[in-house]
């Protein structure tokens, strides 16, 4: 079987599946790399594991999309009609999600222009580099926990400000997620950026020692339970 096929059959140029089994093998390693970077390196509060699982997607779809639309003009003219009815309903939160989404994309449309040792050395380079940047930045990797409070007595806002002042003492980041109060009753949620096991055991003595009557459960982005 050829490994070129004029599937246009109108002058266009001919689609090579050799061409595009090779960069997607290559596509896929780039994008384990990008994906367990990510994980690794990541800092932002959302589940990283998450986005995490999408990029290798977004890399992969982009080399399809450049080496096919690339082999015909008026393929390239119907992509642009059919992406402006496209609308992403999911909100990137925070900017190193749009970096990493950035990279993926930039991966991909490199190898899909079979622009392969200029995406590898580009890829490989910028990954190395923002690396460094962080580990030479002195930045400590933590872990993201949910942290689910029941607190009785009575509830007011500056029980709530009390509370996020003692979690603000052991934590690099914290965000509220849900927060309930009732007449004896306060239920709040929060997922934590906490940089080792040590300030977690601290966090708890802090908890029940401010708090006497609280119940604390804290759960990792899996969904299993932490302690």
């Amino acid at each position: 079987m050829p490994d070129e096929i004029d599937i246009f059959g109108n002058g266009d140029a001919p689609f090579s599946i050799t061409e595009l089994v090779i960069n997607l093998s290559i596509g896929v390693v780039l994008a384990l790399a990008l994906r367990w970077h990510f994980q690794r390196f990541g800092s932002t509060l959302s589940n990283r594991d998450e986005l995490a699982g999408v990029l290798p997607f977004i890399l992969l779809t982009t080399i399809l999309i450049i080496t096919v639309v690339k082999s015909s003009l008026a393929l390239s003219l119907g992509l642009v009609g059919a992406l402006s009815i496209v609308r992403f309903r999911t909100p990137i939160k925070e900017p190193e999600e749009l970096a990493y989404l950035f990279i993926a994309i930039a991966m991909g449309l490199g190898l899909g222009a079979n622009q392969v040792t200029a995406t590898v050395v580009a890829g490989a380079f910028i990954l190395i580099a923002m690396t460094l940047i962080k580990q030479v930045s002195g930045r400590e990797l933590g872990k993201n926990l949910y942290l689910s409070v029941h607190l009785a007595g009575e509830s007011d806002g500056a029980q709530l400000d009390n509370l996020n002042a003692v979690i603000g003492r052991h934590v690099k980041a914290n965000d509220l997620r849900r927060f309930d109060a009732r007449s004896n009753l306060l239920e709040a949620t929060f997922l934590l950026d906490i940089a080792a096991a040590e300030n977690l055991s601290a966090l708890v003595q802090d908890l029940r020692s401010s708090f006497p009557t609280i119940s604390v459960t804290f759960l990792d982005q899996n969904g299993m339970p932490g302690v």
